[in-house]
């Protein structure tokens, strides 16, 4: 329930212009704030953010946890507080010195603003669209800086006058913190506002950088571009760079000392036949991972690695906590290698979906499984051929995993009776909240199975709906029984919100 507070901070906001805001006391900002984010109130949001009078301005401390964020409409808001502080920029520019307005912000952190890719909420914000935002405010508030300072060059003519210009005293200007999603159509403010902002008012500090189907130059101009100080994660997706493109790049990655996540799915690197060109390529890829000394995340998804994960992994200075391996074609030497390695101890997060682990790659998992147990807190096994005998194999080692909070079995041929069995057998583990668990094979009716166009795993089978009612049901009725309200059981793979590593 809202604090009395915060609803007297929603009464105010509900009115603009604020005729407190001369004389309102600094500690009353962050909730007045909160009010007017999180009510929509973009006005509001302006004033308050022209009058800041603190040092920083940081999203998720003000208006709380990721889903007060994603449950309100943040698209106007967030743009009035970046207009805000490119206006009071501006006025810092056109009057050195002057301080009217009592603002002190010089650092803004738009850090972990939620996601909206698919438009879902009408007013809400994709990460893409925040970072074109950001680019554009940069853009205008560098052209401004240099038409200020060619008029200021033209009013004082002569060499003295174009010295007393360029030695006028310039505003300290805003650090902008944020993450930053970057493809072919928004490449070019990026680059234009890291280039020409790196020295301006306002400038960007990236923390997240993801990039999509971006040439080879293209990413590499980006990452010469950021400020190596902030970056914890890069994330280069749906571009087949191969062994020879991750060449040009991975090296590039040695300037951000504090680079944790490194995510590289869709590379379109595949050893499986070797030659001698791979295996150079494939020392090449370790040496240079070798030189990133804070990594703890690495996602290699649908690379095609048979027999070579111990040669990519062998230079790492310090193990991996999460490693995602969905869909590369392991091999039980790979698996093995993982489970002598320093790495399995450590691990918190492991995707190996897309694997069969209904042959001779149980047993390593189950081994892997085991050195892990102390450790995990989220297992990815989607798609792994696994039956009913299988997943009794492996039941005794989650168990053991006392740490569990997510459990993937979506897309196995598991039944109804022994999907009751593992939740039965789970409810022990304590910090397991959410498993997505595969339709029942019991569920389905006996026509033969039919491909879905263009894939080749994912099959279409006619569904019982009646029956899946009545294993739903019964789940259901267990989980009530158990009175493990904080537990989700559900077979929707979408929606939930995978943990991220850094939430670990």
């Amino acid at each position: 329930s809202d604090s009395l507070l915060f609803l007297c901070a929603r009464r105010i906001v509900a009115h603009h212009p604020l005729p407190i805001l001369p004389t309102l006391p600094a500690h009353l900002y962050p909730i007045l704030f909160q009010a007017a984010f999180l009510d929509g109130r973009p006005l509001v949001l302006r004033d308050l953010v022209a009058a800041w009078p603190f040092p920083v301005l940081n999203f998720q401390r003000l208006v709380g946890r990721r889903e007060l964020l994603r449950d309100h409409p943040c698209k106007l808001c967030v743009q009035a507080v970046i207009l805000a502080v490119v206006a009071q920029l501006r006025r810092e520019l056109e009057e050195p010195g002057c301080d009217s307005s009592g603002c002190r912000l010089r650092v803004l952190d738009v850090t972990g603003v939620p996601d909206d890719p698919a438009g879902r909420a009408p007013d809400g914000m994709s990460v893409w669209s925040g970072t074109v935002a950001l680019a554009k405010a940069c853009v205008e508030v560098s052209k401004h800086q240099r038409e200020f300072q060619r008029r200021g060059s033209k009013r004082h003519k002569g060499r003295s006058g174009a010295a007393t210009a360029a030695a006028a005293p310039q505003p300290p200007g805003v650090d902008v913190h944020a993450d930053l999603f970057v493809n072919g159509t928004s490449y070019g403010i990026l680059r234009d506002a890291l280039q020409t902002g790196a020295a301006g008012p306002l400038r960007l500090k990236c923390r997240e950088f993801q990039a999509e189907k971006l040439s080879l130059a293209g990413i590499v101009s980006l990452l010469e571009s950021l400020d190596p100080s902030c970056v914890r994660r890069v994330d280069l997706r749906f571009r087949n760079l191969g062994l020879t493109g991750l060449s040009v790049i991975l090296p590039h990655l040695s300037r951000f000392p504090e680079l944790r996540s490194l995510k590289l799915q869709y590379s379109n690197v595949d050893v499986r036949r070797p030659t001698p060109e791979s295996a150079i390529g494939i020392r090449c890829l370790a040496g240079q991972l070798g030189m990133l000394p804070s990594l703890r995340e690495l996602n290699l998804g649908s690379s095609r690695l048979s027999g070579n994960l111990r040669q990519i992994l062998c230079d790492l200075q310090a193990p991996l906590e999460s490693l995602e391996l969905a869909f590369c074609s392991l091999v039980p030497a790979d698996l093995a290698f993982l489970s002598q390695s320093f790495h399995a101890p450590a691990l918190k997060r492991l995707d190996l979906s897309g694997h069969d682990f209904s042959q001779g790659l149980l047993e390593p998992l189950r081994l892997l499984l085991e050195e892990t147990s102390a450790s995990l807190l989220h297992l990815d096994l989607m798609e792994c051929r696994m039956a009913d005998s299988h997943l009794d194999t492996l039941l005794p080692t989650l168990r053991r995993c006392s740490r569990l909070r997510f459990l993937g079995l979506y897309g196995n041929s598991l039944s109804t009776a022994a999907l009751k069995d593992l939740l039965q057998k789970t409810l022990e583990l304590l910090d397991l909240h959410l498993v997505v668990y595969p339709f029942p094979v019991d569920c389905y009716k006996p026509e033969p199975p039919r491909r879905v166009p263009g894939s080749r795993r994912i099959y279409e089978e006619p569904m019982d709906g009646e029956r899946l009612a009545a294993a739903t049901a019964e789940i259901s009725q267990l989980l009530a029984n158990s009175g493990r309200t904080d537990l989700v059981w559900t077979y929707n793979p979408y929606g939930h919100g995978a943990l991220d590593y850094f939430s670990l």
